[in-house]
């Protein structure tokens, strides 16, 4: 009787993928809540979370960081099945893209006080994202 690997590689690629979704869909909620609060304490402090003459409410960084990071877990399982190194591939990939989400702020039409929250609230939610996520991914 022969013994084939495909239906353990099988089970084991499926359980290691549901464990990369429930682990990245759980940072990102954390992380969005975490941007909120963030959000919410500048506002608090009394930082403008005005751009543009338009303030964004707290909800809308629990939003956006929700969003983003959805597309960074769908990133993760692309790498996850096509690097050689889905973990290395992946830290460095968010890195930059991270770097690249805070050139629109230093950019927008907001006080200094204004574009320092919104760069704190990417780096918050990138702390709080890439490792959750990292650490699920194979080495």
């Amino acid at each position: 009787m022969s013994v084939t690997t495909a239906p353990a590689t099988s089970i084991t690629t499926t359980a290691s993928t549901r464990r990369l979704i429930a682990g990245g869909l759980t940072a990102a909620a954390v992380a969005a809540a975490a941007t909120a609060a963030v959000a919410a304490a500048g506002d608090l402090a009394g930082i403008s979370l005005a751009v543009g003459g338009k303030p964004i409410p707290p909800t809308g960084f629990a939003v956006l960081t929700a969003v983003f990071s959805v597309v960074g877990l769908g990133l993760a399982l692309v790498l996850a099945r096509t690097a050689r190194r889905p973990r290395t591939a992946f830290v460095r990939t968010t890195i930059v893209l991270t770097a690249l989400s805070l050139v629109p702020d230093v950019l927008a039409d907001a006080s200094t006080a204004t574009k320092l929250l919104l760069m704190l609230t990417h780096l918050v939610a990138a702390a709080i994202v890439i490792p959750a996520v990292a650490r699920r991914l194979s080495a």
